[in-house]
């Protein structure tokens, strides 16, 4: 084997000593394991430094890292396929093109393994939370959240949601058993439209990895969303003020990459003490939440569609906790150790909007009579 054009080193010479040293340890994992504590940055979160998993005595895997474990647990879980018919922002959308609460999943996990690989950060952790950190979101997006906070005894909130869903519902009810570091990233991502976008002190994810995903959730969902109300022609690229289009950026991929290359410099500027945004940046970021909120979220059309919604999550809710019958079919045995408020309120939040439909349709629409 010979070597790459401008390769100072012999890549057989290179792959051979790898392969030795490889060689010496006992499974793939621990060499994964060694590498992360080679190229990571200091303050990089290594899978080897893991705080454990919500119950003890999982076997490791010899061939995957504790996280890229939890990455895969989340991939194969039925939550996780019941994205992709959760609505993002536009109710059940028809077009092509419109995101949906799966494809902002993966927009998110790109944005974030981008900014962690610039900045040596684990990429396996930061992608494991990226793909787990809506699992908890209701149908009709931030509508159906809002209802069941209201509805439902104690309140309701889907980033808590999101961590009960890998605890305690998925897998009949055993969960995916995550580590602790994943769960951490889970919990504290998400900022409503009057939380900080920066995390505060003490309140954050535990880990950079962590407060990544967290930033590139905004990142993800302002730039997707400001692109799916053009598309859906409730504003144009000339409604954005101009200071936005002119420090942003006039295109959906170079806002996206001015917001990327702001974020890890600015976090690489500040010693990686903390993932954070330019002071102007953060300033022109929160300048476009609020036009968003203004100009899409709290558009008359779009609230009309989602008291809509709401009609059909408190109806639902209401019968199902209501009618025993109609419990026992459709939620059925659940952990009795819970309320049936509570087992009504997991079964609902985990609908997709197509599903609920359908049942609202199937429970409350009169049926044409037949004669037998």
């Amino acid at each position: 084997m010979g070597t790459h054009k401008g390769c100072p080193y012999s890549c057989g010479s290179m792959q051979k000593k790898e392969y030795k040293r490889r060689s010496a340890f006992a499974t793939v994992r621990q060499w994964l394991e060694d590498r992360e504590c080679e190229i990571l940055a200091p303050q990089a979160q290594k899978s080897v430094a893991t705080r454990g998993r919500l119950h003890p005595g999982d076997p490791e895997c010899p061939l995957r890292t504790a996280y890229q474990r939890d990455r895969d647990r989340i991939v194969h879980s039925k939550a996780f396929r019941r994205l992709k018919h959760k609505t993002q922002v536009f109710l059940s959308p028809t077009g092509d093109h419109y995101r949906t609460r799966l494809t902002h999943t993966l927009e998110v996990s790109q944005i974030a393994r981008t900014i962690g690989r610039a900045l040596a950060l684990n990429e396996d952790l930061i992608e494991a939370i990226a793909l787990g950190h809506d699992l908890g979101h209701t149908p009709f997006g931030h509508g159906g959240e809002r209802v069941l906070n209201q509805i439902h005894p104690g309140g309701f909130r889907h980033h808590e949601q999101s961590l009960r869903v890998v605890d305690s519902l998925e897998k009949g009810g055993r969960g995916l058993n995550l580590t602790f570091e994943v769960r951490d990233g889970i919990l504290k991502h998400s900022k409503g439209k009057t939380h900080p976008i920066l995390t505060e002190p003490g309140k954050g994810p535990v880990t950079l990895e962590g407060q990544v995903v967290r930033v590139a959730d905004i990142v993800a969902y302002l730039n997707h969303d400001l692109d799916d109300a053009i598309r859906a022609h409730l504003l144009s690229p000339e409604d954005l003020p101009a200071p936005i289009r002119e420090r942003l950026g006039e295109t959906h991929a170079r806002r996206i990459h001015n917001l990327v290359e702001d974020v890890v410099t600015a976090s690489a500027e500040g010693g990686l003490e903390e993932i954070r945004l330019s002071e102007p940046m953060l300033r022109l970021v929160e300048d476009l939440r609020a036009f968003l909120f203004e100009r899409v979220y709290e558009l008359e059309a779009i609230r009309q569609e989602f008291e809509r919604a709401r009609k059909i999550i408190e109806d639902l809710y209401a019968v199902l906790l209501k009618d025993k019958d109609l419990f026992r079919r459709e939620v059925g045995p659940r952990d009795p150790r819970l309320s049936r408020a509570q087992q009504v309120c997991d079964y609902v939040a985990g609908m997709t909007d197509r599903y609920a439909l359908d049942l609202y349709k199937k429970i409350f629409f009169p049926r044409p009579w037949m004669r037998l």
